[in-house]
């Protein structure tokens, strides 16, 4: 007989095992007054990896850290505004209980300073203080990278001096708990999704016009190569090239137009990039490109001026610089449109340009999808990528620090990652198609903000979804056969409307603090519907509205399930798979602990709950495009089992 309480001691001390390997500091329940420990040794929410990195090494920004009466964790908090805005969600008591401990950061005695941009330095790092004896500077000149922030002091004489000097004003604790806080958080990347849509659309209208330049060169009628014809034709005019293969490099530093008429193919040398481009409204449209390069690391000096000391010099050259069919740097306003691009490297390379709109484009890269770089290797370059087909090679499409990219309606296959981010936010992944990804599907990391990620489908993959972050928002994607459909690895996000169908694993919550929102998806024949690492209870409900589980709602009451239920409870787990578990998972003694369990975050860990399962599905019309839609039943039918394979 499996021992339901020795399993959840067994799970509390793995968690605590696993945790202090990676050096988070464990709340001791015993303690009423605890010190305050260090910064790293909490789970930090507050600040993206990019906004850290960029700061310069005498920058102390303020912090909080918070001892919860129902979490095991210290949460550290980049600014004092961001624990406020935080704790004031209507869910947040629930998930971790209430606040027995603040400490803020110190600036009395450390000499506080602020730079040109308004982040504040100090002579030496400022310590703790009880928040409730602190006194705290609003509205001052002080600023964090995402925005303006709140400086704490323990002496009030030292607050009043930093307003004589940076401007603001002074509050108590219990003034600023009643302070509004200006913030954006995952309800602000949803309700981003149609003017993100419509920046798109902006931006292709921009674009369209260089599409339909008047011609002023024809090649082989005017010059004989297509550099000589760049060379030689005025601003804003088209250069026509006539079906046919072109054995040569080019530069494009002016404003014009490349067109294809007919079958035309670019080809390199195999050295190197094919077509470099540094000027502002550029359009290649028409063309087919080969013989590329082979160089995918440790790139060549940038064309174009470039900061050596940037904290991210090293990746950027390492691999903006590298080989491509095309490759545009500080190129604003650039279309490439109706291209085909053969390489072993990367298809299209951008580099600090602003408004590209790349569509219709077909990059193959290699078969093997540890070879090459990227479809489209996106560098602090805010894009629409649309439309296109990206196969093989290591990277579909990779965007690093390429903040509000729309990539929509693009179908990839057979890469090792299929849309990479690394430190973008605000970016938009829509209707996109995926397909057997080696590694996974679209996958977000480096902690960026508010991204949204909609209506997309992956199939075949090893993980379907991986987004990181904060302040994500996951709607109505379709994670269908892949061997794990979902990784949660977020904080502080929504995920609503999706269906994880057919996978080997539904999801998996790897992520330490229990602040995500998943609510309203559709659950249906994974082998297992949900696993979760170490940690705190997660709730998979909101507002009584939770999720559907095939298998797994019981009896109906209206239209929710009579008893919650929990996909990593060893009995719930089973309901969908195995026959007889639908009676035992409804003993008396099990539902009473079910309920007590499910209600309280501290009795246990690595789990999650759904306290208000719905009795069909929630997306159906989704579900049905999926196949799978014959393998959800209603809550009357509490014994029909399926096979998964």
């Amino acid at each position: 007989m499996l021992d339901l309480s020795t399993t959840n001691v067994f799970l509390g001390v793995l968690a605590v095992v696993v945790l202090a390997s990676v050096g988070l500091f464990v709340v001791d329940p015993g303690s009423t007054t605890p010190d305050p420990v260090v910064f790293d040794d909490t789970v930090p929410v507050g600040l993206t990896l990019e906004a850290e990195r960029g700061l310069d090494d005498d920058v102390e920004l303020p912090r909080t850290q918070v001892f919860y009466s129902q979490y095991r964790y210290v949460v550290g908090y980049y600014g004092v505004e961001t624990f406020v805005e935080t704790q004031r969600q209507p869910e947040h008591e629930q998930r971790f209980g209430y606040p027995m401990t603040v400490y803020v950061s110190d600036y009395s005695d450390t000499g506080v300073e602020l730079t040109e941009e308004g982040h504040p330095t100090a002579d030496r790092q400022p310590g703790w203080t009880d928040a409730e004896s602190t006194w705290f500077v609003v509205d001052s000149d002080a600023v964090t990278p995402h925005g303006k922030t709140v400086v704490p002091f323990s002496d009030r004489e030292d607050a009043a001096a930093f307003t004589d000097e940076h401007g603001g004003t002074v509050h108590d604790w219990a003034s600023i708990l009643e302070t509004r806080f200006d913030g954006d958080d995952a309800t602000v990347a949803r309700d981003r999704v149609d003017d993100r849509h419509q920046q798109a659309d902006e931006r292709i209208e921009t674009a369209e016009p260089l599409a339909d330049r008047p011609t002023s060169i024809v090649v082989g009628d005017d010059t004989e190569t297509i550099q000589e014809a760049i060379e030689e034709a005025p601003a804003n005019t088209t250069i026509e090239i006539p079906e046919g293969t072109y054995e040569e490099t080019i530069e494009i530093d002016r404003p014009v137009t490349l067109a294809g008429d007919g079958d035309v193919t670019l080809r390199g040398d195999g050295n190197g990039t094919v077509a470099t481009v540094i000027a502002d409204r550029v359009a290649i449209t028409g063309l087919e490109i080969d013989g590329v390069g082979n160089v995918t690391t440790e790139g060549r000096e940038l064309p174009v001026d470039f900061d050596d000391d940037a904290w991210d010099a090293a990746p950027t050259q390492f691999y903006a610089g590298t080989d491509a069919g095309i490759a545009t740097y500080a190129a604003d306003e650039l279309l490439v449109q109706d291209v085909r691009i053969d390489t072993p490297a990367s298809g299209i390379i951008t580099y600090a340009g602003a408004d590209i709109v790349i569509r219709d484009v077909t990059v193959s890269g290699p078969e093997d999808p540890s070879d090459g770089l990227a479809g489209v290797l996106s560098f602090q370059s805010a894009s629409v990528i649309e439309a296109s087909t990206y196969q093989g090679g290591s990277n579909g499409i990779y965007l690093y620090r390429s903040p509000t990219t729309v990539i929509r309606e693009n179908t990839l296959e057979g890469n090792r990652l299929g849309i990479h981010l690394m430190h973008t936010d605000d970016a938009l992944l829509a209707d996109n198609v995926l397909r057997g990804q080696q590694n996974t599907g679209i996958y977000i990391m480096t902690g960026p903000q508010r991204n949204a990620v909609v209506g997309n489908t992956v199939r075949e993959t090893a993980t379907g979804l991986s987004p990181g972050g904060s302040d994500t928002y996951v709607a109505e994607n379709s994670l269908v056969e892949n061997e794990l459909g979902l990784r949660v690895d977020t904080t502080a996000s929504i995920y609503e409307n999706n269906v994880v169908a057919g996978n080997d694993v539904g999801a998996a919550v790897s992520t330490i603090l229990p602040t995500n929102r998943v609510v309203g998806n559709d659950f249906v024949a994974n082998g297992e519907h949900a696993t979760a690492s170490a940690g705190p209870l997660r709730i998979w409900s909101h507002g009584g509205d939770g999720n559907y589980w095939q298998g797994g709602a019981g009896v109906a009451d209206g239209d929710r399930a009579d008893r919650s239920y929990t996909p990593t409870d060893a009995i719930d787990s089973r309901l969908h798979r195995t026959d007889g578990t639908q009676t035992l998972a409804r003993a008396p003694a099990l539902q009473a602990l079910a309920g007590l369990e499910g209600s309280v975050p501290g009795m246990r860990t690595g789990s999650i709950v759904d306290q208000a399962p719905t009795c069909e599905p929630n997306n159906p019309d989704l579900l049905e495009r999926t196949g799978w839609a014959d393998h959800a039943w209603p809550c009357y039918e509490t014994t029909r089992t399926i096979t998964h394979d």
